[in-house]
């Protein structure tokens, strides 16, 4: 389960959790049922938000079903989103995960660089593609638009350099993600949204971007890996200022649409959207943003040390760093199935990577930067900017 809009249980209201899991079962079972088992791993957190998008569009009209007990639910029965929003956002998955692997298998890194690997990554990728398009056509989005504006990508990173704007690097996935959108729109039967989610989605996919950039420029750094702030020449502030606009500009873009029910939309796409911005950047409170930032920064070198010691006895040596020793590809392959089928990478706070063999956190983990700020990014006379 990947996507920047990971469930917070604290900031959740008691009465929202099971209607957001019903949007994250309807996409996982609409993936197992118009793409296979294996497709049910690209949920994609992300994604969520258009399946929301259409629900709220429809009110109490939206299609739902009962679903039966799922080991993820704790063998519970869940109430969860059918028809056109689970499956425009299981059209997102698929399309995601697939340039994402499709991106490993050019670059020869990842786990595409393992011995073997490039070629079934290669098929995986075209695979999701096809399951794509097809659930694509079932609800009237023609997805070959969506797969140029992605591929675009590839050849806006080769003319990049410094001095190059940041936003000419997010324009790919602003365009893709604008497009999904205002798809939500026809599907929730309101096409006079469609402007307003096209300007919503296109701030979705620029803050995604920039907080992906800003996540990773630490590790792509060491790695010798391209980062778009460091091609640029731009710094993590400038991300910040641009991610603080897209925030701004995605709920400015859904206040002015139609919606019969907002409640969870501004739980996706306002709080979680802040609390994955406070995450990457510091809280936006200007009076706690320092404290958080060093607080953050500590949290990571003590997760770190503990790390270490976790892999002493059973890590190589390196540098005066112990780092784990990786798995080959078949090895990694038979960990992945295990952790999959035990429910592990999503039931465990924390387990071991079945390549890399780093510290991952299960989709249903705890969150340790919940009380960054005391007014959750609202002024309250404590000085937000």
């Amino acid at each position: 389960m990947f996507g920047m809009l990971a469930p917070c249980p604290s900031r959740t209201p008691e009465d929202l959790k099971p209607r957001w899991m019903g949007h994250f079962c309807g996409l996982c079972l609409e993936l197992r049922d118009d793409a296979g088992h294996f497709a049910r791993l690209t949920t994609n957190y992300d994604a969520l938000a258009l399946s929301v998008l259409v629900e709220a569009q429809q009110g109490d009209d939206a299609d739902s079903r009962n679903a039966g007990p799922c080991a993820l639910r704790g063998m519970r029965r869940q109430r969860i989103a059918t028809g056109g929003g689970p499956r425009l956002a299981a059209t997102a998955s698929l399309l995601l995960a697939s340039a994402k692997i499709r991106d490993h298998v050019d670059d020869g890194d990842g786990f595409a660089a393992k011995p073997g690997a490039r070629g079934i990554a290669g098929l995986t990728a075209d695979r999701l593609r096809a399951k794509a398009s097809a659930i694509g056509d079932s609800i009237e989005l023609d997805t070959a638009p969506l797969f140029a504006m992605i591929e675009a990508q590839r050849g806006i990173e080769a003319g990049t350099g410094p001095g190059t704007p940041l936003t000419a690097v997010t324009a790919p996935t602003e365009a893709a993600t604008a497009e999904l959108f205002a798809h939500a729109a026809f599907i929730g039967g309101r096409p006079e949204n469609a402007e307003a989610f096209r300007t919503a989605g296109a701030a979705f996919g620029r803050l995604a971007h920039l907080l992906d950039a800003a996540d990773d420029f630490e590790e792509d750094a060491e790695r010798g890996a391209w980062n778009p702030l460091a091609a640029t020449g731009s710094g993590i502030e400038d991300a910040r200022l641009l991610a603080k606009g897209a925030l701004a500009d995605m709920k400015r873009a859904l206040d002015s649409a139609v919606i019969v029910d907002a409640t969870l939309t501004e739980l996706l796409l306002d709080r979680y959207a802040r609390h994955a911005f406070t995450k990457t950047f510091g809280a936006t409170c200007s009076t706690h943003q320092t404290h958080q930032t060093a607080e953050r920064r500590g949290y990571r070198e003590r997760r770190d040390y503990r790390r270490d010691r976790r892999y002493d006895r059973r890590s190589r040596y390196d540098h005066g760093h112990y780092r784990p020793e990786p798995r080959n590809f078949f090895a990694g392959l038979c960990a992945f199935t295990v952790l999959c089928c035990t429910c592990q990478m999503c039931c465990r706070k924390e387990y071991e990577g079945p390549w890399s063999r780093r510290r991952r956190e299960g989709c249903c983990r705890d969150c340790d930067a919940c009380d960054c700020c005391p007014c959750d990014g609202d002024c309250c006379g404590c000085g937000c900017d």
